[in-house]
C-alpha cells in the first residue's frame, strides 16, 4: 500500500507541482479560482470518502473499492494535458477527487485492519512516509521533465500516466486483503446516527479539532503561488513541493514511531507549532530563502500531524466501524479545506499574502488549544 501511494503521489504531484502556475499564467485563472477549484475538488473527495467507508464497512471487503479509486485518479490523468480553460481542469481535479475519495477510507481502515496495536502509529507513519516520497519524486520529475521539454507544461502532464499506471497495477496483483466479515447487521447501516454516535465522544472530539487545523492548513498551491510572488522561476516551482515533502517525508515515520512510545497528542501539540511558524514566516517573506525556511516549517507540520491523526480514527474506534469513521473524519476535514482555500484566495486578492498567512496561524492557535483542553478532559476522566 505504501508503494502503491509511492507511485499515484508521484504522478499527482508531477501535475500539482505545476498546476497552479499552469491555471494563472497560461489559462488566466484568478486567485479566487484557484481556490475556488481546490477547494471544491478536495471537499468532493472528502465527501465520497463517507460513503466508500461506511460501504467497505457493510460489505467487508476494503480492497475493492480501492482499486476503483485508484484506478477512476488513473484515468483523471490525461485531462490535465487536454485542457483549453479552467473549467476542464476543474474537472479533472474533480474527477482525480472522485476517485481519492473513492479509496481514502477502505485504504486507511485496510491499513488499520493489519496493522498490529502497539505498531500503529508506524504503519501509519510508514504508509504517509512512502506517499510522501512520491510527493517530492513528482515536482523533481516536473523540473527535470521542464527542462527536458523545453517549459512545455501540457508535454510534462503527459509524463504523469506512467507512475499511475504502475500504481494500479501494484495495487490490482501486490495486495492481499485480510479476511474480514461484512457489518453485524445489515439491518443497521453504519451510516445511520445511532451507529455513528456509538463511536463514542474521544473520536468526534478528534474530528472537530481536525476541522479547525484544516481551516489552517489550507491547499499547499498558495505555497507555490508565494514562491512565485517573491521571484522564483516557473521552471523552478516545483522545488517548493520538493522541500515540503522532503522535510514531510523524512519526519512522518519518526513521528509514528514516537507517538507508540510517548503519545500522539504531544507530538501534534509540536506540529501545531511548526504550522504556526511557517505561517508567520511566510507572511513576513520578502525573498526566496525565507519562503523555503516557512515551506519547510509547513512540511514538518504535515509529518508531524497527518500519519499520527489517521492513527488516532483507528485508536478511537471499534473495528467494526473504521471505514465510516475514517470517512466521516474525512468529510469535516474536506468540508473546512474548502471553506479555507476560499478564505485564503478571497484574502490573498483583496490584501495581499500576508493576510492568508497571518488568518492561517489563527486558526491553528484555536486548533491547538482545542488539543491541550481534550488532553486535559482525556487526563482527568482516566
Amino acid at each position: 500500500m505504501g508503494f502503491v501511494s509511492l507511485f499515484m503521489d508521484t504522478s499527482s504531484e508531477l501535475i500539482h507541482s505545476l498546476l497552479p502556475v499552469f491555471l494563472v499564467s497560461v489559462l488566466g485563472a484568478s486567485m479566487l479560482s484557484v481556490g475556488l477549484i481546490e477547494g471544491v475538488a478536495e471537499a468532493t473527495a472528502s465527501i465520497v470518502k463517507v460513503f466508500s467507508g461506511a460501504l467497505s464497512d457493510y460489505l467487508g471487503k476494503r480492497k475493492l473499492l480501492t482499486v476503483i479509486g485508484y484506478g477512476v485518479a488513473a484515468i483523471s490523468k490525461p485531462l490535465f494535458p487536454l485542457a483549453g480553460s479552467a473549467g476542464l481542469v476543474f474537472a479533472a481535479r474533480f474527477m482525480d477527487r472522485i476517485g481519492k475519495g473513492i479509496r481514502g477510507a477502505p485504504r486507511d481502515a485496510l491499513i488499520g485492519d493489519i496493522a498490529p496495536p502497539r505498531l500503529r502509529g508506524a504503519s501509519y507513519g510508514l504508509r504517509q512516509s512512502l506517499d510522501t516520497v512520491g510527493a517530492f519524486a513528482g515536482p523533481l520529475l516536473a523540473i527535470a521533465f521542464m527542462a527536458l521539454l523545453a517549459d512545455d507544461i501540457r508535454a510534462v502532464f503527459w509524463v504523469a500516466i506512467i507512475p499511475a499506471v504502475i500504481a494500479v497495477a501494484i495495487l490490482v496483483f501486490g495486495v492481499k486483503e485480510p479476511k474480514t466479515g461484512p457489518t453485524k447487521s445489515h439491518d443497521h447501516t453504519p451510516l445511520q446516527l445511532a451507529e455513528l454516535l456509538r463511536i463514542g465522544a474521544a473520536y468526534w472530539g478528534l474530528v472537530l479539532i481536525v476541522a479547525i487545523l484544516t481551516l489552517a492548513r489550507f491547499s499547499e498551491a498558495f505555497l507555490i503561488l508565494r514562491a512565485e510572488n517573491v521571484g522564483l522561476a516557473i521552471k523552478f516551482v516545483p522545488l517548493v513541493m520538493v522541500v515540503m515533502n522532503v522535510v514531510y517525508a523524512f519526519s512522518a515515520y519518526p513521528a509514528g514511531v514516537l507517538s507508540d512510545r510517548v503519545g500522539r497528542r504531544g507530538v501534534i501539540g509540536i506540529g501545531c507549532l511548526a504550522l504556526i511558524a511557517a505561517d508567520i514566516v511566510l507572511a513576513l517573506a520578502s525573498g526566496i530563502w525565507a519562503v523555503a525556511v516557512g515551506v519547510g516549517f509547513w512540511g514538518l507540520h504535515m509529518g508531524l500531524t497527518q500519519g499520527l491523526l489517521t492513527a488516532m480514527v483507528t485508536d478511537t474506534t471499534p473495528p467494526e466501524m473504521r471505514g465510516t469513521a475514517f470517512g466521516v473524519f474525512n468529510l469535516a476535514s474536506g468540508i473546512a479545506m474548502l471553506f479555507a482555500s476560499l478564505i485564503a484566495g478571497l484574502l490573498w486578492d483583496r490584501y495581499g499574502p500576508f493576510a492568508t498567512f497571518f488568518a492561517g496561524a489563527g486558526f491553528t492557535i484555536v486548533a491547538l488549544i482545542g488539543l491541550m483542553i481534550a488532553g486535559k478532559a482525556r487526563s482527568t476522566v482516566s
